[in-house]
Parts: structure tokens; sequence; C-alpha cells
């Protein structure tokens, strides 16, 4: 059976998101269920950037899905932002520092932090590693549960997309506890959480550095999503460890990808690719220099980000 992702252009103004949303869900073939009561949409908001950064959710986006999916369930329907604490960002003030609480007052939706809901803990099994997670109830027990990951590089796993965006929805704040085996618990938590859609938000994407790349890429199966992700930044998919990882639990197949919608040459031709040794040097580098600043004058610095 094909899983299909679809890719489709849509200008940053704004204006015409939704019709394009919709039209990429035709293309990747994903019909809405016919009557739901509670919506689930996980953000990324792995820090307090704005959505010009390319690293979190475009409230653009959100708002016009909120939109979609109240034209077509109604004005009563449950609809709620999630997203979880990490390491070095509480949810709290990212939903209000970059305009999701403002987006909830104005279209009445829910914003929930995942990390103070109830969870339950479900195992995950990778690569003779046992991984016990604290899930979400809200996400597995969601009528409809739509994923929305931003397309950016990451110095711990070459990329984050949507993979990586369930691997923030973990509920224990502290993250960084799972770096030592980050590939592996992305795919353990990816044997839990099963989105019934992933749509990308890559109207703003991070390479090495931003750029409007005015993409939308939808598609059911996120490393199916991913595979094709891998590819617009210039990665080779097959070197990448969480998704060699995916394929040997079976989450998905390359030979059975259809690629639907715009060419991917369109969006991976004026990606700003990042050489991810020279950014590993780089930011090593960088925190050097803040320690020296640290110690000679009495400052405090940010915590390490690498979690993200």
């Amino acid at each position: 059976m094909k899983s299909i992702v679809s890719l489709v252009e849509s200008p940053y103004n704004g204006l015409d998101i939704e019709e394009n949303l919709f039209h990429a869900m035709n293309l990747a073939g994903f019909e809405l269920p016919s009557a739901v009561n509670s919506i689930a949409l996980k953000l990324n908001l792995c820090y307090y950037w704005n959505a010009s950064t390319g690293q979190t959710t475009d409230p653009k986006l959100a708002e016009a899905l909120i939109d979609f999916l109240r034209e077509k369930y109604g004005p009563d329907v449950e609809i709620n932002l999630v997203e979880a604490d990490a390491s070095a960002m509480r949810t709290q003030y990212a939903f209000r520092l970059l305009g999701f609480e403002a987006l909830a007052e104005r279209k009445k939706v829910c914003l929930l932090n995942l990390s103070k809901d109830a969870t339950e803990e479900r195992n995950g099994e990778v690569s003779g590693q046992n991984f016990t997670l604290k899930i979400p109830q809200i996400l597995l027990n969601s009528d409809l549960f739509i994923n929305l990951p931003k397309l950016k590089v990451m110095r711990a796993t070459h990329f984050s997309c949507a993979m990586k965006n369930l691997f923030g929805a973990i509920a224990y704040p502290r993250k960084l506890v799972y770096h030592p085996a980050l590939a592996e618990t992305i795919v353990a938590v990816n044997t839990i959480l099963k989105p019934h859609l992933n749509i990308v938000d890559g109207l703003v994407a991070l390479g090495r550095s931003p750029i409007r790349l005015n993409l939308l890429m939808v598609g059911e199966n996120p490393f199916s999503i991913d595979w094709i992700a891998g590819q617009i930044m210039g990665f080779t998919p097959s070197r990448i460890k969480f998704l060699k990882l995916a394929i040997k639990k079976q989450l998905g197949n390359p030979q059975e990808i259809l690629l639907t919608g715009t060419e991917m040459e369109k969006f991976s031709k004026v990606f700003p690719r990042e050489n991810n040794f020279y950014s590993k040097a780089k930011m090593k580098m960088q925190f050097v220099l803040l320690k020296t600043y640290q110690r000679i004058v009495g400052d405090i610095i940010p915590p390490s980000l690498e979690d993200i």
C-alpha cells in the first residue's frame, strides 16, 4: 500500500493557507472523519523563538487549520493546541510569547500543557532497549490527532520534522535525559503515538539560516514525511540513524512512498543546507566562549538547548 506525501507551495502572506491546506490534504488522499468530538493539534514550540526564525509552528498555519476544522465540524467541536515542557522551555510562557494565547482567545480553542495533563506510562522497545515514556492521554484518546512539525535542521539528529515532534510530546520536561539514546527514543515514541495526519509547517524553514520556503507538506505516516523532508534539506535519509531504526521497527518503507503535488526540487534547490560537522564545531566554540564570558563577568547564560 502506498504512503502518500503531498507538497504544496503556499505563499507566506497567509491569505490562501486554508485553501492550500485543503489542496494538500486532497493530494495526500486524506479524508477527515465524518464526525469528531475532540481534536488535538500538536505544535512545535521548542523554545521562545518567533515563527520567523523557522524554529516554531507559525500561528498563521494553526489559525488556518482551526478555521478549516470549524467549517467541517462546526463551532462547538473541542480543539486543543498542545505542547509539552522541555528542558529549557515552559509551555505556558511559549504560548503567550509566540502568539498562541491570543490565538486561542480569538478562536475559542483550548491551550494544553501536556506536561501538566493526565498521562499514561507506555513502553517502547528499540534495538534491545526498553523505554518507559510518559504519554499524554489526550494524544491517545482524541478523535482527531494532527501533528504540526517544522522543517528544520538539528545538530543532534541532523534534522527535525514529524517523528522528532512526537518526541517533543513526551510529558517529562527534562528530555535531555533521553539524549544518550535520542534516535532510539524518537523511534520508541513513534511506536506508541500515531497521529491521524501530519502537516509540516515549511512556510519558514530553518537550514543554515531561516528561509521563506513557502511549503506545506502533508501525509499520514510520520516516517514517510521525514524521508522526504530529509531529502529537501539535503540529507541522505538512509544514513539518518532514527530513520534506519524506524525501518527496522516497520514504521515505514521508503519503497512505498508516493510523492504528489509540487516537484520536490523546487524546494530542495533553494533550501540553505547546513554542514552538520561545521554546525556542531561552531556551537561548541560558542559555548566555550559563553562559559569564558560567564567566568570573567559573573553573568548567567541560558541552559543548553540541545534537546530542542
